[in-house]
């Protein structure tokens, strides 16, 4: 089911971003965030834009959201989203039906464009991105640095 993030999600929504961050390079941070961290985040995002989870059998499978892409007035119709899911539910689906629900909230909301923000080396992120009709628009090398090496960073937008 897909329903509407809430604060009371936190706890779970960390527990899985925090795998990512501790033993992945999906995500350029490389400290693990608290409960609290993340509800101050949960709570700014989602009130400003579509925030998504995706509950099963009881627990949070995965979510996803939108946000400001920058912060400069001229680029408020384009939002980079996130998606993340908990490792034993990939592959089941999970991840498409949040960001066609993510997409579908955006376009229906107004905004123009939505940017999805890549590590180079994910090519399971770039090959579902590409599934859902994002276009590779950039590719930056070298701008991050996480487990020793450096990393290039690609973006894939979707216009809406």
């Amino acid at each position: 089911m897909i329903r509407s993030v809430d604060l009371s999600d936190a706890g779970e929504i960390v527990s899985i971003y925090n795998d990512y961050i501790l033993n992945s390079v999906v995500s350029f941070e490389t400290e693990a965030l608290t409960v609290e961290e993340m509800q101050k985040r949960i709570n700014d995002i989602s009130s400003c834009f579509p925030y998504f989870v995706y509950e099963k059998d009881g627990h949070i499978a995965g979510y996803c959201y939108a946000h400001a892409w920058k912060s400069r007035a001229a680029y408020s119709g384009t939002l980079e989203t996130t998606v993340y899911l908990a490792p034993e539910y990939k592959g089941l689906g999970i991840g498409r039906e949040l960001m066609e629900r993510l997409i579908s909230e955006c376009r229906a909301l107004g905004y123009s464009a939505l940017i999805a923000c890549i590590t180079a080396c994910n090519t399971d992120s770039i090959g579902f991105h590409r599934c859902l009709g994002f276009e590779k628009v950039s590719h930056f090398k070298r701008v991050g640095y996480k487990f020793d090496r450096w990393l290039d960073v690609v973006d894939y937008e979707l216009l809406l």
